[in-house]
């Protein structure tokens, strides 16, 4: 019978496949000749002691024992070109997994998306980042995939109990993903590897009647007696459909004042914000391994710190090892950082958000704006940061050292922000209750790692996009709109997700609650 064994391993050992079998023959007391098969279930990195350790859980199967490599593959689609039609608004994950479960439930989506395809996309990234020009359209957030195509293609998640996470990682390696992502503790595809396998899911989606439509935005939703019609695109175009599943992202703020204007309830919705430290990866790796020099069986370190700051919640978030930060604008007149990491993370720089947790009632200078008010305060950072900067894609930038101590940085060195930087003491750019706890928030990771807090560190700000300003309420139990019937918020720009998988899940969560409610 074959055998499950938790195990803690050198990084040496879990990396060659005929040392792991030497090791695991002397644990359970066979020859190697004898090991058939062992398959890895999960692997993670135990770096809390000097002598780092990874730890495995495994499969062995001997000789005789029923072994048959298994292979992922696609559910059984149909076709739906005749089927009764549902609009999804956004080709994110939200959006890209709401369109594939509609049809594997026998539904025809329609995908309306603002924004370029996967690859039309580029020329517009490059046109921010060297030329400063910002297409509202086509941009880090906006195009084919969502923000997580172009920001890294991390897969890691905490919301277990949202839902089947195994399944979305599963139909991400059946459309071409490596079969790692369903071992490691923190999965992640990689920036240059998530276009091809968009563009696989686009193209099964036509493949099986559903419709994909590029640069079409959508300029209103129609309604009638409280429910949902259709919707209509920039071109004065009608789409008609009576189930609208909403997925726009967290940064689609038209969409926001649009339900707003129409009185379409939404709520206002606390979130994170801060700036986008960067360190050398070398100094990352000496810091979270205890070591002159990481090797190369081990890959670039990740970091994750929390603290509580005056009642606030500061964090390292969405942390790239061996990447590089992006600017992620949606407007002219704004200035906005993310970062990234390709799949081998080998980029000599790690960034990572740090961001304090805001409070309702820290958006009460914008308390005119109702529901958007939380959009208005991070428009008034992003605005302050780009006037700052010198009205481009310039970036405020501020050692780390010399923030906590209010003083200009004198030199702001190359990092990886190719739009470049502008030396600026930080503090201008956000409330001073805000530069306050950042700067004692910094003392205190320097503290928790040391190292950390250096002046060979630079911020850049801000880091303002963590999460949707805006909550678009629905039921609970059937995902509808508390108001409207027919249709359905989802994903991270309904404020219901937060990540590549949590905004899949819920993109199929609101495909499955459309079919039941059409039974």
């Amino acid at each position: 019978m074959p055998r499950e064994l938790l195990l803690q391993v050198t990084p040496e050992i879990a990396a060659n496949e005929s040392l792991l079998k030497d090791y695991l023959s002397k644990q359970i007391k066979v020859s190697p000749q004898e090991i058939q098969h062992i398959t890895i279930l999960k692997r993670s990195i135990d770096a809390r002691q000097k002598a780092i350790k990874i730890n495995l859980k495994v499969i062995i199967y001997l000789k005789g024992e029923a072994f048959q490599e298994t292979k992922i593959e696609l559910p059984v689609y149909k076709d739906v070109s005749s089927a009764q039609e549902v609009i999804v608004v956004g080709a994110g994950p939200a959006g890209l997994f709401a369109a594939l479960q509609l049809i594997e439930l026998g539904l025809k989506p329609i995908v309306i998306e603002r924004g370029k395809d996967v690859r039309g996309r580029r020329r517009d990234l490059k046109a921010i980042n060297r030329e400063h020009i910002v297409n509202e359209d086509s941009n880090y957030c906006f195009g084919e995939g969502g923000a997580g195509t172009y920001s890294d293609g991390k897969l890691y998640t905490r919301s277990k109990k949202r839902g089947d996470v195994t399944r979305i990682l599963e139909l991400l390696v059946a459309f071409g993903a490596s079969e790692d992502i369903l071992v490691e503790a923190h999965p992640h595809i990689g920036t240059n590897k998530l276009p091809k396998i968009i563009e696989d899911i686009r193209n099964k989606i036509i493949e099986f009647g559903g419709q994909v439509l590029f640069d079409t935005r959508v300029t209103d939703i129609l309604v009638k007696n409280n429910e949902v019609e259709g919707i209509v695109t920039q071109n004065g175009d009608k789409i008609l459909a009576n189930k609208l599943i909403l997925a726009t992202g967290h940064s689609a703020r038209d969409i926001f004042e649009l339900l707003d204007k129409k009185k379409i309830l939404i709520e206002a919705k606390p979130f994170a914000l801060g700036v986008r430290a960067e360190h050398s990866q070398e100094l990352i790796d000496s810091i979270q391994y205890s070591c002159d020099y990481r090797g190369e069986h081990l890959p670039p370190a990740p970091y994750s710190i929390v603290k509580q700051v005056n009642g606030r919640g500061m964090y390292s978030f969405c942390m790239c090892p061996g990447g590089v930060i992006a600017p992620c604008a949606t407007s002219p007149g704004e200035v906005v950082t993310n970062g990234w990491s390709p799949s081998k993370r080998d980029q000599a720089t790690a960034n990572s958000g740090i961001v304090i947790e805001l409070k309702l009632e820290d958006f009460k200078p914008f308390a005119k704006f109702g529901a958007l008010a939380g959009v208005e305060f991070q428009k008034s950072i992003e605005q302050k940061a780009w006037h700052l900067a010198g009205r481009t894609q310039k970036v405020p930038a501020q050692r780390m050292i010399d923030f906590t101590q209010n003083k200009v940085s004198a030199d702001i060195p190359k990092t990886s922000y190719v739009p470049g930087t502008t030396s600026v003491e930080m503090g201008q750019v956000f409330p001073g209750f805000l530069s306050q706890i950042l700067r004692e928030g910094f003392k205190e990771f320097g503290k928790s790692m040391r190292g950390y807090l250096t002046n060979e560190a630079i911020l850049h700000a801000p880091e303002s996009r963590t999460s949707s300003p805006v909550r678009i309420p629905r039921d609970a139990y059937t995902l509808e709109h508390l108001q409207i019937k027919g249709l359905y918020p989802c994903g991270e720009g309904a404020g219901y997700a937060g990540g590549i998988i949590s905004a899949a899940i819920d993109g199929e969560k609101c495909a499955l609650m459309i079919a039941e409610s059409l039974k």
